[in-house]
């Protein structure tokens, strides 16, 4: 009987009265689980019972589900401990023979159930959160007068943007809106995330030894106690150190020698002994962590004397930072505002009392730079530069020799840099290197006198390398710098070879930049003691002997050097610490390997990793791919034992970023289940040069949709032509800009994936995009476009993930992660796109849709590196669940 009535005739099954009964049945299995538990004789049979289990059960296959009732793991701790009473009552009862056994079970099963009454957590283990949907909210694209808390005009474009604005303003739907807050306060919306990571929590329940194993797995391969290699400063080797057991690391130096070039490491592996001799701690992050439920240090700058430290932390994950300046001899915080938020970056001037600093609007964009004397408390600290353009952000530096301080602001088109002379005292004034020119991009460098510009001047598609004598306005003195062997442009800006940055060296200058798709890294000799200074003696591209790696500039912190540190590793190879000399650059057995990350466990011989391209649907563009797997899944593949393995693609295609084929430890846990993992470089990232990235063939503004086209076409590709996996056993990620591309892959082909993980994922396109209060907002109108221009407005509609989620559509499993303090991608993107997706997806044939938002956590997830780990295991057995490879 299904109503509590004494009729006993079966009503008809609603979907309501069916939930009932599953529920009820659910109960039924969960205490035929626990005796199954207690009589070895039994798990057989019980297991067989759970597997004929018929009726749908939501996020878990019968078998996942049978054991997690055996284990006690579906329902919450309060009602596990209700079935082992009965559990053990009818144990003891049988033992004692005869048949009031079975009648004592039922005595004591019924005083249980009027005793127990079942909560709204028991079910929400099987039934997703109902998020209430307001149709009657939405917002306005295009003109609208608004007006913030300041009382002023909330811009809704650019004051250089010469476009139309819809008028009248264009109202679309935003049936979750409610969930935006932007003080993380309002108790309605909190409750909410907490009911959604609650119900996350017990759908994933099961998976708590799998998630325990990949931790394990993932730290058994970490070398938990080690250190970075050391690099030169003044009089000091500088180094950071992690201990086994604590979470963040510890900043360390000890003393060089004046003449000292290179460094002896005789350690002997334990967390007392020092790396280097005399090594003294200037700062334990573990130690301003204490107590703290997040901590992150952005900067951590010596001063020129080398008896103060003065570094920015965050304890919020919301990327405010507080300055500190902390005496080297005493340990004592000499300096410390409690009022004064910045952005984190701090750079010391020419003596021990001056610090440079950034503020943040309210936007969260910096736009102030700031002189502070640390000596003179009483003086207010000078406002050196302030950009006004909110197109525009602000970043500053030190150049390598100290001489000269450099402010960059910069849009994503234009930039324009000023500079102060540290070397004169009496010099306070900012002049301008070059001023700024509309879609003009430029980089400085300072060497001997000389500027050295990487910039796109004259309309190139990459940077070219240029450079004139150090001079303010100097824009009219550029002239490209040429190899005297043959007077050609080092880097002439076209499309075969890109150029990233330049750092320079007393003797030589290193390039770092992009050829065929693969990271390089060159060293310039520039003719010093000839008349011109743009010619280049020497120019030469340092060489490795895998196909496909990532390699760029490490440690160097001193400009008078006859050596440079690159970092490299691969898809295969751990990362390691190479010193090149730079007068012999070519000669690779001058090379020193400095130090080799040590991964306990690996064996590289047991991996293969690959470099392909996949065509895309344009037909003309072929996309790089990277591939790693272990061997023998490879070969059980190409003999026919299976036909098809579980993969995973990963992506990402914004911002000009590359995703480089680098190595991770991490991934480990998944090619060891037979796992094949792929990365591809889809177009808006950098990975072909900045033509991958711009328009009218990359993937920026009117052309962003090559971003998802590439990344389906990659899937289609593995499923169809490759043949190594099929819909079933494909999964994908994204985070952040990566979470807009799955997002917006699985609403154009969900039925290529089985599940998808996105992390902090930027999937509320539209409705973020229309509104300057929101921080990023309007520095990305230079990125997306600005949907309240009509000029973008219909093609951002055609993809922003939550105005595009297909009805009544098969969806994969979601997995959508954020974090309730991240000023980057707000909290309420995930939460909004996986009600949506809920709301509108075949509920009977889809995946699971779990939300999980870290409470106290920013945009870059757990700052403990053992937190980091535990959601990371907490993501890949959500991926290995709903693959099917859960079993341990």
């Amino acid at each position: 009987k299904i109503t509590k009535g004494k009729s006993t005739t079966r009503p008809k099954m609603t979907k309501k009265s069916k939930k009932q009964l599953l529920i009820q049945y659910l109960h039924l299995l969960q205490s035929m689980a626990l005796i199954a538990a207690m009589i070895p004789a039994t798990r057989s049979s019980f297991r067989n019972v759970a597997s004929s289990f018929v009726i749908p059960l939501p996020s878990r296959s019968a078998a996942a589900f049978a054991t997690a009732a055996e284990t006690g793991t579906l329902f919450s701790n309060q009602h596990t401990s209700q079935f082992k009473k009965l559990s053990s009552t009818f144990v003891r009862s049988m033992s004692s023979g005869g048949g009031g056994g079975e009648q004592k079970v039922c005595e004591e099963t019924t005083t249980s159930r009027v005793a127990y009454k079942p909560k709204t957590s028991d079910v929400l283990s099987l039934t997703p959160p109902k998020v209430h949907r307001d149709e009657a909210l939405h917002f306005l694209a295009g003109k609208v007068e608004a007006y913030g808390k300041d009382g002023k005009l909330i811009p809704r474009q650019s004051d250089s943007s010469t476009l139309e604005m819809m008028d009248p303003p264009i109202k679309v739907s935003d049936p979750y809106g409610w969930m935006r807050d932007e003080t993380r306060e309002d108790q309605r919306v909190l409750n909410h995330l907490k009911t959604e990571n609650d119900y996350t929590n017990k759908m994933t329940s099961h998976l708590s030894p799998l998630r325990d194993s990949i931790y394990d797995e993932m730290l058994s391969s970490i070398q938990e106690t080690d250190y970075t290699t050391p690099a030169p400063r003044g009089l000091y080797w500088y180094y950071s150190r992690t201990v086994e057991g604590k979470s963040y690391p510890i900043y360390c130096r000890a003393p060089k020698a004046k003449d000292e070039d290179s460094f002896r490491v005789d350690w002997d592996g334990t967390a007392d002994s020092p790396i280097l001799p005399n090594e003294e701690v200037y700062l334990d992050v573990n130690e301003l962590a204490k107590d703290k439920s997040y901590c992150s240090v952005a900067s951590a700058a010596v001063s020129p004397n080398t008896e103060l430290l003065a570094y920015a932390v965050d304890f919020s994950g919301d990327e405010t930072y507080q300055i500190y300046v902390k005496s080297l001899t005493t340990g004592d915080i000499v300096y410390h505002d409690e009022k004064l938020d910045c952005s984190g970056s701090v750079n010391w001037g020419a003596d021990d009392a001056t610090l440079f600093y950034q503020k943040m609007d309210e936007a969260h964009r910096p736009y102030q730079v700031y002189r502070k004397d640390i000596s003179e408390k009483e003086i207010e600290d000078e406002l050196l530069f302030e950009e006004t353009d909110e197109l525009f952000w602000v970043g500053s530096g030190k150049t390598l020799d100290k001489r000269y301080l450099m402010i960059e602001s910069g849009s994503k088109e234009t930039s324009e840099i000023h500079y102060i002379d540290l070397e004169d005292k009496g010099e306070t004034k900012l002049l301008c290197v070059a001023k700024r020119r509309q879609n003009v991009l430029y980089d400085v460098s300072h060497r001997n006198g000389h500027w050295l510009i990487t910039t796109n001047v004259g309309g190139t598609p990459n940077m070219r390398l240029m450079t004139c004598p150090v001079s303010p306005d100097c824009e009219e003195n550029w002239m490209d710098v040429t190899t005297a062997s043959n007077g050609k442009q080092a880097f002439d800006g076209g499309l075969d070879r890109a150029l990233d940055g330049i750092a320079s060296f007393q003797t030589h200058a290193v390039a770092s930049g992009r050829e065929d798709g693969i990271p390089r890294v060159w060293v310039l000799q520039f003719d010093d003691d000839g008349a011109k200074q743009d010619s280049l003696l020497e120019f030469s591209q340092l060489t490795f002997d895998e196909t496909a790696y990532d390699v760029g500039l490490g440690g160097n912190m001193e400009y008078d050097t006859d050596h440079v540190v690159v970092s490299y590793n691969s898809l295969v190879t751990p990362v390691s610490s190479l010193r090149i000399p730079l007068s012999e650059s070519s000669n690779i057995e001058k090379r020193v390997v400095l130090k080799e990350k040590f991964v306990p466990g690996y064996d590289k011989l047991q991996y293969v990793s690959e470099r392909i391209t996949v065509p895309s649907r344009d037909g003309k563009t072929q996309v790089p791919v990277s591939i790693v797997y272990r061997k023998d899944t490879m070969e059980k593949l190409k003999s026919g034992e299976i036909d098809s393995a579980p993969t995973h693609l990963y992506g990402y295609g914004s911002y000009g970023a590359c995703m480089e084929a680098s190595f991770s430890v991490t991934r480990l846990p998944l090619l060891d289940r037979g796992m094949i993992y792929v990365i591809a470089h889809v177009r808006g990232g950098g990975e072909m040069g900045r033509q991958w990235y711009e328009e009218p063939n990359g993937a920026k503004y009117l052309c962003k949709q090559n971003t998802f086209h590439d990344f389906v076409d990659v899937a289609k590709y593995l499923i169809n032509d490759r043949k190594i996996t099929t819909p079933s056993q494909l999964s994908c990620e994204g985070r952040s800009a990566g979470g807009l591309l799955v997002g917006a892959s699985i609403n154009q082909a969900p039925e290529l994936f089985k599940m998808a993980l996105l992390g902090v994922p930027f999937v509320d396109v539209v409705p973020t995009m229309v509104d300057a209060t929101i921080p990023l907002t309007i520095v990305e109108w230079s990125e997306w476009g600005n949907p309240n221009e009509s000029k973008y407005f219909d093609y951002m509609m055609e993809y922003s993930p939550i105005n595009n989620v297909q009805k009544g559509k098969k969806y994969p499993a979601c997995l959508l992660t954020g974090g309730l303090n991240d000023p980057r991608v707000q909290y309420w993107e995930p939460a909004k796109f996986a009600a949506e997706i809920r709301h509108q997806h075949d509920e009977d044939k889809s995946g699971p849709v779990c939300l999980k938002i870290d409470m106290a956590a920013g945009h870059f997830s757990a700052s403990d590196r053992y937190k980091y780990l535990k959601e990371l295991s907490f993501d890949y057995a959500f991926l290995l669940d709903q693959l099917g490879l859960a079993k341990e």
